[in-house]
């Protein structure tokens, strides 16, 4: 399973504007729910038109829409 197709609560993806990503870092580790809060991303203006993974192999994917439906929460 891939973590970005599945149900996947209590997560947070905050895109802010680069001058303040530093400063809204160090607000988030101040919550006990955000200690491993960490920047993942940059955004770029070339490619524009989808988005790309760099994974821990250091090589790049694109990501796709879902093509499906999501698979449901297990609760």
């Amino acid at each position: 399973f891939d973590p970005l197709y599945v149900a996947n609560e209590g997560k947070l993806i905050a895109v802010v504007k680069k001058n303040m990503a530093d400063t809204v870092l160090t607000v988030m580790k101040k919550h006990p729910f955000a200690l491993d809060a960490a920047i993942i991303g940059t955004i770029t203006a070339d490619p524009a038109d989808h988005v790309t993974l760099r994974t821990n192999f250091g090589t790049t994917r694109l990501i796709d829409m879902l093509s499906g439906e999501m698979l449901p929460r297990i609760c």
